[in-house]
């Protein structure tokens, strides 16, 4: 399977069922989408922003179909002016590259550095997809698990609206 092997220990250790896709490289939500038809789980768009002095970071969680602009999520999120992290940040923060962001990522971010804030429009949802930390797969989970994912990995999260 495509991904990080740590994530599907974690996952089985959690007791956490996925379903499974193997696709060709998907980096953005276009390409992705047509490697997801025929799947019941919404789709999710994984932003990760900074904050301008750098020392805080931000993982967005929205609808894959949601149109947001930076200057609206800024607004919502009311932690100042942001900017997309770099992609040394990137893996880093989640051991991720560009096109590969995740909530999954977590598993790296051993500091709980990373802020999630997941968009509510997804509480609607009852299973949520995401890459497994490669962009050559995706996972689709019961968002409930996604929520016991990240509490177990001990970040800090809320809901929030986006939109």
């Amino acid at each position: 399977m495509n991904g990080d092997p740590k994530l599907y220990e974690l996952l089985d250790e959690l007791g956490i069922q996925y379903e499974y896709i193997e696709h060709p490289e998907a980096p953005t939500i276009e390409i992705a989408k047509k490697y997801w038809e025929g799947h019941d789980a919404k789709h999710c768009k994984n932003l990760f922003f900074r904050n301008h002095k750098g020392n805080q970071h931000y993982l967005v969680l929205l609808d894959c179909d949601a149109d947001m602009d930076i200057h609206s999520i800024e607004k919502q999120l009311h932690q100042g002016k942001l900017s997309f992290a770099s992609p040394e940040r990137m893996m880093k923060y989640l051991g991720v590259k560009p096109g590969s962001v995740t909530p999954f990522g977590l598993i790296n971010d051993a500091e709980h550095h990373v802020i999630v804030f997941i968009d509510e429009t997804l509480q609607q949802a009852e299973k949520v997809s995401f890459h497994p930390c490669i962009n050559t797969a995706s996972l689709m989970i019961l968002k409930d698990d996604l929520i016991r994912f990240i509490n177990h990995q001990g970040n800090t999260w809320q809901w929030i609206k986006l939109y």
